[in-house]
């Protein structure tokens, strides 16, 4: 597929993938998950920094290719991708050199040594701790700069830097959109590529189809990643960062092409049904509802919080958490564990508020069980 497309392919290409695709981004490679999404993504970060190197040079010396092959400079160069405290970006070397969630996902996995640098820990309600909010995002974006300064005078410099919109898999921890535009800022000055990682947040439950658009960012990343609730995954990019060779960047299949398919028709039940207002309209009715229940069980919950449908709050204990989550599977109602001791909320694209209300019902009666 991906040296021999046929026209149906790109077809599928264009009115599929590029119909749905984020401000700013006019090139497209689908992937088979969103691990080799990210993977990939990080590879066109290196690539991008060493044509800057080159000064646009397309031609390789004899030099580069020979020593590529041993795994030495100046073919294999010494570079680094800067991520979160917190984050997870998948399962392979590469990515768990970037994620930093959960000690099991790496042990026993000798990994890069690249940088990782402080995501906002907020304290909730937002409205009533907004100073301390904002001198966190201040604090987060002043270690992420003191964090490329001290790379950069090391061996191995930043050539991208890897954020999740949401980080889900860590504890479904939030950054606001100064925070992001923070990111987005310091990204720009250095000339550092920025991939936001939309694998958990992007397909519409944060109430639009990519999260990152909640925050307004004035240049907008370099790369946008994806899969799960897209069905295919892939790598949405800017022009500037689409290798000059081809080949550098290539899937047997180029990703699943029958889950395109799929997502076209999802697609059009999304766009027929206003999925994404109703992703915002249950997301309220869901954390206005999650906030109640707070003051009712006070001190069992605490820290919601969510864009959208996207929701989640945080248990007084790993103990109550593993309940709370045995006890609403046994209501019918599945619910996820992440970080140390959070809840997190993934329904779908049809998740009205009146399943919203049903949901809250069948917590509120668990919560007063375990209360008792």
């Amino acid at each position: 597929m991906g040296w021999f497309p046929n026209e149906e392919w790109i077809e599928y290409i264009t009115k599929v993938f590029m119909a749905v695709a984020p401000s700013g981004m006019d090139q497209i490679f689908p992937m088979m998950c969103g691990t080799c999404s990210n993977e990939n993504a990080m590879k066109l970060c290196f690539m991008k920094h060493m044509s800057k190197e080159r000064g646009g040079r397309t031609e390789f010396t004899e030099e580069e290719l020979n020593s590529t092959m041993a795994n030495s400079p100046p073919g294999s160069p010494s570079l680094s991708i800067l991520s979160f405290k917190g984050g997870f970006h998948g399962r392979t070397v590469g990515l768990l050199s970037v994620s930093n969630s959960r000690p099991i996902h790496g042990v026993d996995i000798p990994t890069l040594k690249w940088p990782k640098t402080d995501f906002p820990r907020y304290k909730y309600p937002l409205e009533e701790n907004v100073d301390f909010n904002f001198s966190e995002d201040k604090r987060c974006l002043e270690n992420l700069e003191e964090t490329i300064h001290t790379q950069n005078k090391l061996s191995a410099p930043i050539a991208g830097i890897i954020v999740e919109p949401i980080q889900s898999e860590g504890g479904d921890y939030h950054g606001s959109k100064f925070f992001f535009q923070g990111v987005d800022h310091i990204a720009h000055k250095y000339g550092i590529s920025l991939i936001i990682d939309e694998v958990q947040t992007g397909g519409g439950t944060t109430g639009k189809l990519w999260c990152h658009e909640h925050f307004d960012l004035e240049h907008g990343p370099d790369i946008v990643t994806f899969s799960k609730k897209m069905l295919s995954g892939g790598i949405y990019h800017k022009k500037s960062h689409r290798p000059e060779h081809p080949g550098r960047v290539i899937n047997t299949w180029l990703g699943d092409p029958h889950k395109v398919i799929m997502l076209s028709e999802v697609w059009k039940y999304i766009q027929k049904h206003q999925c994404l207002k109703l992703a915002q309209d249950s997301g309220e009715v869901m954390l206005n509802g999650l906030k109640e229940l707070e003051k009712k069980f006070l001190g069992i919950i605490r820290s919601s919080r969510g864009i959208g449908t996207f929701c989640a709050f945080d248990c007084d204990s790993v103990q109550t958490r593993d309940k709370l989550i045995q006890k609403m599977l046994k209501k019918g109602v599945i619910i996820g564990g992440c970080g140390e001791k959070t809840i997190r909320f993934r329904p779908s694209l049809i998740f009205a508020p009146k399943h919203a209300v049903l949901v809250l019902q069948k917590l509120e009666d668990v919560l007063l069980d375990i209360s008792q």
